[in-house]
């Protein structure tokens, strides 16, 4: 009897372990991805990182970086619009995306709520008004009566906080906030100093707005799942490519700095 209690006891022993070995293998995000045959990249509109083409094909610098990481991993790559930037986690958490991966700021909430990258690119949150005004507004001091518009749950929401605006309005995304300064409903709006570059002065939709006082300075970083093994191989493929020129090449074409 001992002696089948003992074979019964090494049997479940081992199926336990079987068990554990596969609920791991299942938790793997990147064997995941792999399987589906896509990484899920969830984005905004906003130039020069993420936006449409003239054929209606999403390109831009981050969209270029994302295609050519899913081009290691063997997959396709899908980009999925994020309508409610401050619920981005969620969508992580809950799958909707693989990757918040969309010029956005290393921050202490990214890091609490997902599993950062290591930075890639250099950024600011800079005050965008009409180009005749800045010379008005030269320190954070000079902002407290100012109407400003910031995309809801991003860097420049809390940057514009953390300076003492108090009059904020909350937009859906980074494009929303330039079009309340164009249309007058709010004097400035608080962006990406990379998207204020690209979408404002001379040959562009908002020839009269320009970038003005800069509130931070910051990083950019590629958000993951807590715990994802996709990081390490996201940083890894990173490396390789900041080590052979490929990201340089792509970082100049954006005219963007990369950090480090």
């Amino acid at each position: 009897m001992k002696k089948i209690i003992a074979m019964l006891l090494v049997m479940v022993l081992a199926l336990s372990l079987l068990t554990a070995c596969g609920a791991a293998k299942s938790d793997s995000d990147l064997a995941a991805i792999q399987k589906k045959g896509k990484i899920i990249v969830g984005i905004t509109d906003y130039a020069p990182m993420d936006y449409k083409d003239e054929n209606g094909e999403w390109t831009g610098f981050d969209a270029e970086f994302a295609q050519l990481f899913a081009k290691e991993l063997g997959v396709d790559c899908e980009f999925y619009v994020i309508a409610d930037w401050g619920k981005k986690f969620l969508e992580l958490e809950t799958k909707q995306i693989d990757a918040v991966w969309n010029g956005m700021t290393i921050t202490e909430e990214a890091q609490l709520n997902s599993s950062v990258s290591d930075p890639y690119v250099v950024n600011a949150q800079v005050l965008v008004m009409k180009a005749d005004a800045i010379a008005n507004y030269a320190d954070a001091a000079s902002l407290k009566d100012l109407t400003v518009a910031v995309e809801n749950g991003s860097a420049g929401q809390s940057a514009a906080k953390e300076t003492g605006i108090t009059n904020i309005i909350a937009t859906q995304d980074q494009a929303a906030a330039l079009m309340e300064v164009a249309a007058g409903t709010s004097d400035a709006c608080v962006i990406d100093i990379t998207m204020a570059n690209a979408m404002t002065g001379e040959g562009t939709n908002y020839a009269d707005l320009a970038p003005g006082l800069a509130l931070t300075s910051e990083e950019y970083g590629v958000s993951f799942r807590k715990e994802s093994d996709v990081t390490a191989k996201f940083n890894e493929f990173m490396d390789k490519i900041i080590a052979d020129g490929t990201l340089q090449t792509l970082a100049d074409k954006y005219s963007l700095t990369l950090a480090g």
